[in-house]
């Protein structure tokens, strides 16, 4: 279980109240309902892609613990839950859905902190042990590997679509070494303590705002960089029909040299 006691005191009551409601909302999930009901399909999300079952249960545990510490939250299935606050939480309840269905233990509890329209923090938790990383803006105890050179780099990347198969190629061939996790916050958070060298969605324009909003802090704050591979602002909106390809990374030159690679 999650051990909020152990985030730094500075960091913001909706999102420790929020963690905690996602990792016991999800744990009572799995206790409770075989992998084919928590993998059923339950309502088309609000960012318009399938919402499993899992995802329901973890993300109402999640907007009822942060709209009554006064927050606001944006969500893949949801959407936008307004209670006329200045802070925001976006949120991805369970990164890596169809993991966490299966039993796989590879999915996340995701959050960034929006105050006035700017990340100000962020916090992702491995559901299955716990283990959290946290970091503002301009405090992180991490430090990403430091790679500059892609030839010498490991790569977690999104799985390939028809649409991005070149790049994806590309990509592929120039890293030293490759992953699939099928999980881009628990991705960027290694990226973050530099054990694996960055993380891609290589031009098939498959991330939303919640899947790489934790990373602006996490990683940028860690000396790494976050950017799309088309040069699209990474900002807070709540249009969830808005898509990018993230690229995030230990450096900026490592960023650029992967932009440079996916655009061919």
């Amino acid at each position: 279980m999650i051990h909020t006691e152990m985030l730094p005191a500075e960091a913001n009551p909706a999102l420790r109240s929020a963690a905690a409601a996602a990792v016991r909302a999800y744990h009572d999930a799995v206790a409770s309902y075989p992998p084919a009901t928590l993998a059923a399909v339950a309502m088309d999300g609000a960012d318009g892609t399938p919402t499993m079952f899992v995802d329901v249960l973890v993300e109402d545990a999640i907007i009822a613990a942060a709209t009554a510490a006064g927050v606001n939250v944006l969500s893949e299935e949801r959407g936008w839950v307004d209670v006329g606050s200045a802070v925001s939480l976006v949120v991805d309840p369970v990164d890596g859905s169809a993991n966490a269905a299966a039993g796989v233990p590879l999915s996340c509890f995701s959050a960034a902190v929006v105050v006035d329209g700017e990340f100000t923090e962020a916090l992702t938790v491995w559901l299955h042990t716990g283990q959290q990383w946290w970091a503002a803006r301009n405090r992180s105890e991490f430090t990403t590997s430091g790679c500059r050179d892609l030839r010498g780099a490991a790569v977690s990347v999104l799985r390939p679509h028809a649409r991005n198969w070149q790049a994806w190629t590309r990509v592929a061939d120039a890293a030293k070494r490759i992953r699939i996790l099928s999980c881009s916050t628990i991705d960027a958070a290694f990226v973050a303590t530099g054990a694996v060298d960055a993380f891609v969605d290589a031009g098939s324009d498959t991330h939303r705002l919640m899947d790489i909003a934790a990373a602006t802090v996490l990683v940028g704050a860690s000396g790494g960089a976050v950017l799309d591979a088309f040069d699209r602002p990474i900002e807070f909106d709540t249009d969830l029909t808005r898509r990018w390809s993230g690229i995030v990374a230990a450096t900026p030159e490592l960023a650029g040299e992967l932009r440079e690679v996916i655009r061919g």
